[in-house]
């Protein structure tokens, strides 16, 4: 059984303020919740395999292919501004 109290500590863990007529609305919905939590927890799932999603896909990957490698020269000729073989950028204080 939730009881108001346990609201008022969720509530505060999550600082939000709620009314007293939240606190025993809310107070019946989580009780309702834990309810249910208990009514699948009677549920025989010995014979049940654990699963990572509810359906079965693979992912289809191609191999990784290198199709051109920039050298040092061409990649430093989009810098804006370089200090030998590195991007010159302002300084940030």
């Amino acid at each position: 059984m939730i009881t108001i109290k346990d609201v008022e500590h969720v509530a505060k863990l999550a600082r939000l303020e709620l009314t007293e007529d939240e606190k025993i609305k809310f107070s019946k919905q989580l009780g309702d919740v834990l309810k249910y939590i208990e009514q699948m927890n009677e549920v025989d799932t010995s014979d049940v395999k654990p699963m990572s999603q509810a359906i079965e896909f693979y992912n289809v990957m191609r191999e990784d292919v290198e199709i051109y490698e920039h050298t040092k020269e061409e990649l430093m000729q989009n810098a804006p501004d370089r200090e030998g073989d590195f991007f010159k950028v302002p300084k940030i204080s």
